[in-house]
């Protein structure tokens, strides 16, 4: 990353029908095909939780097109909040 382009970093909840839909592995390849670092997993309370770190425009795109989910799923909200970078290297299921 650059100044131009400082690495950044967000945690996203997920909400609706985001589980038992193949999700998180959309999530993921959605991630890497932007080259964001971070990881998806399933909560217990049925959300799907992320952290996603790479630029604030392919952390946008990221955000925008986990709203529009894989055909199975159905996102009702994204909550996306900063913290700080961890300065990963991959983006994976945990």
């Amino acid at each position: 990353m650059s100044i131009i382009n400082p690495l950044t970093r967000r945690h996203l909840a997920v909400k609706g029908r985001v589980q038992g839909v193949g999700f998180r592995w959309f999530a993921r390849e959605t991630a890497r095909s932007l080259g964001l670092a971070g990881w998806v997993r399933n909560r217990e309370d049925g959300t799907v939780e992320a952290e996603a770190e790479g630029t604030a425009d392919a952390l946008d795109e990221f955000e925008r097109r986990l709203r529009v989910g894989n055909p199975a799923a159905v996102v009702d909200d994204i909550v996306a909040v900063p913290v700080p970078v961890r300065k990963e290297i991959v983006f994976r299921i945990i």
